[in-house]
């Protein structure tokens, strides 16, 4: 197995430009070149910051991939005079993190510090995780990790307990406009796209910008001379990338998140926007439509009895319909539940109650309301005094149903909005009507 941390065998500045990828000649040399992660690298930006003070703590970089953690993390060790080391958790193991701290503590000694930079560091174990912590600690290394999973589920918390974590952004259209054209000035030519067939470029490479980069040398290496492409002969040339989004982990939970806060939030087009992102990136419809039921009983409840009903129906002509006709059928709930008025009236009367149900242990229930199936539990006072409602004019009796020892409680405290309004008005005729039986026992 080769050296992993050997030089490599050729200097790049001694290769032709054209043997070497787009995205390798136009790494940036200085950090006022990296396009993108403003909120790091402008003027006030925390890497900024930190570079004034002439001294670098240990970083993980969470984000998407093709948003310049690599060359961020390059770029730090030269702008504070650090010794760069970089390794990969997906090809190195025990012996060549021990070889690496080796080397960083003879640099030490001779006054110069490492920054140790981990590829994918969500990839190491644990265990191996931990074995970081010592070099940390006693200043042997800078550790800057990069990972495009979230590290509060992926790292040790003692790792990051003593790390900062940044957050790279996906770029934006206007950052990949600009990445795009620094590849033309490059290459001395301009990619041969109409303006809409250029939008759908940028669009395809999912804010990834050395996906760009190699859709940029797709479309330069397939045009033929003379031809301009437009949308439909782009998508000939080129492979569509797949969406960033892992069913199991970051990107799923962001963007069903993102769909149920815009629901909640009551707007329809950023909800469909999410749910056609999810469907796009090759979601299961019916995990969609499982959610979709659940957001209709957690936000919006009795407000709107028909949320649950739309989203089960929805849920069925998915399932009779199949993809992609069943999906319309989803969209449709999606915008019913966004529009419909919200209420999380019943989702918080339960959680109260199953508070107290766990708190108060299992109390009897009052004797009047227990059948009697038997002489002997008749004769022990069960069912006693019970008042059968239907009997009485208004259909209600009145009767105390809580265990004496918990007493009367208040769960269910419904909205001033949509169907809610007409169940308060229940709420306080049948109080009403309770107080004054209780007061005509007492009398």
């Amino acid at each position: 197995m080769a050296d992993l941390f050997a030089p490599d065998p050729v200097d790049p500045a001694d290769e032709p430009a054209g043997a070497r990828p787009l995205a390798d000649q136009l790494r940036p040399k200085t950090l006022d070149e990296v396009i993108g992660q403003t909120h790091m690298l402008g003027p006030d930006g925390t890497l900024r910051r930190m570079i004034a003070s002439g001294r670098l703590g240990s970083l993980i970089l969470w984000g998407p991939p093709g948003t310049g953690k690599t060359t961020v993390a390059r770029l730090l060790a030269d702008q504070i005079g650090y010794k760069f080391k970089q390794i990969s958790a997906v090809f190195s193991g025990v012996a060549d993190l021990k070889k690496v701290f080796e080397e960083a503590r003879f640099e030490r000694l001779s006054g110069r510090k490492t920054l140790l930079f981990v590829d994918e560091i969500h990839r190491f174990n644990r265990a191996q995780q931990d074995g970081f912590l010592p070099v940390m600690e006693d200043g042997t290394v800078v550790l800057v990790g990069a990972t495009t999973e979230n590290p509060s589920f992926e790292l040790n918390a003692a790792l990051l307990s003593r790390s900062q974590v940044l957050r790279f952004e996906s770029l934006s259209l206007e950052d990949l406009e600009k990445l795009a054209q620094r590849a033309e000035t490059l290459t001395g030519d301009t990619l041969p796209l109409d303006p809409e067939a250029r939008a759908t470029l940028m669009t395809l490479a999912d804010g990834d910008g050395r996906a760009l980069l190699g859709l940029v040398e797709e479309v330069f290496a397939s045009a033929k001379p003379g031809e301009m492409l437009d949308s439909a002969a782009l998508l000939t040339v080129v492979q569509r990338r797949a969406p960033i989004y892992d069913k199991a982990q970051d990107g799923h939970y962001n963007l069903i998140s993102a769909l149920h806060k815009t629901i909640r939030g009551s707007d329809p087009d950023a909800a469909l926007y999410y749910f056609a992102r999810m469907l796009d990136a090759g979601e299961d419809p019916l995990f969609l439509a499982r959610r979709l039921i659940r957001m209709s009983v957690e936000d919006i409840g009795l407000a709107d009895p028909q949320a649950l009903p739309q989203a089960v129906a929805g849920r069925d002509a998915y399932q009779m319909l199949g993809s992609p006709e069943g999906e319309l059928a989803l969209a449709q709930v999606v915008v019913y539940l966004a529009l419909a008025p919200k209420s999380n009236a019943v989702y918080t009367a339960f959680k109260g109650a199953t508070s107290v149900a766990k708190a108060t242990g299992s109390p009897m229930p009052p004797m009047v309301i227990l059948n009697a199936p038997t002489k002997m539990m008749k004769g022990a006072g069960y069912g006693d005094g019970y008042v059968y409602d239907h009997d009485t004019p208004e259909g209600f009796s009145g009767q105390e149903y809580f265990p004496e020892k918990i007493g009367r409680q208040q769960f269910y405290q419904p909205v001033e909005r949509g169907f809610e309004r007409e169940l308060s008005k229940r709420m306080d005729y049948f109080g009403r009507l309770r107080t004054a039986r209780r007061e005509g026992e007492t009398k």
